[in-house]
């Protein structure tokens, strides 16, 4: 049996299509089934924090539409329309198992900011104390491209830290991971235990429902954000009955990935690799190269050979050879401009060129992760 008492705070991911009927329409019996096991979950003593999709399906009852448009206009305001439904409907079944929901609407540029993100934390933990559940949505109101999380499987292992999750539940249209694609494929077996993320990375297909935009490839990233924080995760059908339940009774259903409780990042690493948006490209020559990705070295302006994007001091930036194949990812101590400046010199001639010298290095080895084939690596 899993054993699953170590989990104090529990963040629920509900996509589209597990609160949708046939027509892609909000569908309250659905919801009730999901709500009426969040109120379990509340019963043991768990903080319960809710990232539901179904702005737009909403939108669309509420406008009698068959059909989601394709145009982003359209679209956006199918979710500022549906978004106030969506917890009209909440708030309706909440109500019943007496209680108390909230809304917060986010993009990735509240993960990106540090004092939007350190705000958003405090008014999560207040909600809690308050003993409110916090249903999350994201912005696609005003989201574009720039700042958009785009998916709310990833959405949801973002919040992981923010919260101190000690599991994320997925609640989808399938069983767990597969394998193979079951749906092609009757010989594919689930897979109830992953230890390892890496071992079934490529079981990982990238298909998606004609609701909603998640598929097993977010999954799969969404666990890896999750385990490198020491958090679990587990996928599970959200259209059998009582799955969720069944899963915090010790059941195995679903798949589980086991985080074992131990983060291979601090927060503000895992903050640097997963939740913030890098402003620019630092290039850099390979002996600069090989000594960050083999030795997690500090990056001098010695071996810096130029710049892309403009960026301020603070800022995250990748640290790319002229190959344009990333190293690292960091916390900038210069500006952009600055690193133009002084790219190639020994650090002894900062503060000659710049008329003052706060750091030695460009990005110091303690705000820098390793990369390497586009995975944060463990040195």
């Amino acid at each position: 049996m899993r054993d699953l008492t170590h989990v104090k705070n529990c963040i629920i991911k509900v996509g589209s299509s597990s609160l949708t009927g046939e027509k892609g329409k909000i569908n309250d019996e659905k919801m009730l089934g999901i709500v009426s096991q969040l109120a379990f979950l509340k019963r043991k003593g768990i903080n319960v924090i809710l990232v539901s999709s179904g702005a737009q399906a909403a939108g669309m009852g509420v406008l009698g539409i068959e059909k989601k448009p394709t145009d982003i206009p359209k679209k956006q305001a199918l979710a500022a329309i549906g978004q106030a439904k969506l917890m009209q409907h909440y708030e309706n079944l909440f109500k019943i198992f007496g209680l108390k929901c909230a809304q917060i609407l986010v993009n990735h540029d509240d993960f990106d900011d540090r004092k939007r993100l350190t705000n958003f934390e405090n008014a999560i933990g207040a909600m809690l104390e308050y003993d409110v559940v916090p249903i999350i949505n994201e912005n696609d109101t005003l989201a574009v491209e720039e700042i958009k999380v785009g998916d709310n499987d990833t959405l949801s292992a973002l919040l992981v830290p923010a919260v101190s999750a000690d599991l994320l539940v997925l609640m989808s249209d399938i069983d767990g991971l597969y394998d193979a694609d079951p749906g092609k494929n009757k010989d594919a077996k689930l897979i109830p235990y992953v230890s390892d993320i890496s071992e079934v990375e490529s079981f990982a297909g990238d298909s998606a429902g004609t609701v909603g935009t998640g598929g097993m490839k977010t999954k799969i990233n969404a666990a890896k954000i999750v385990n490198a924080f020491g958090c679990d995760m587990a996928i599970i059908n959200a259209s059998k009955p009582g799955e969720l339940e069944k899963l915090f009774s010790g059941e195995e259903v679903g798949t589980l990935f086991d985080g074992h409780r131990e983060r291979d990042m601090s927060a503000r690493k895992h903050w640097i690799m997963y939740r913030s948006n890098p402003k620019g490209k630092i290039i850099v020559d390979e002996g600069a190269f090989k000594a960050i990705r083999e030795r997690h070295t500090s990056l001098l302006p010695k071996g810096i050979t130029g710049v892309e994007g403009d960026f301020m001091i603070s800022a995250v930036a990748d640290i790319v050879n002229e190959q344009g194949e990333i190293c690292g990812r960091g916390i900038v101590n210069y500006s952009s401009d600055e690193i133009r400046l002084i790219k190639g010199l020994p650090t002894s001639k900062i503060e000659s060129v710049l008329h003052y010298k706060d750091y030695d290095e460009v990005i110091h080895a303690d705000d820098l992760v390793v990369i390497e084939d586009n995975k944060y690596k463990k040195v």
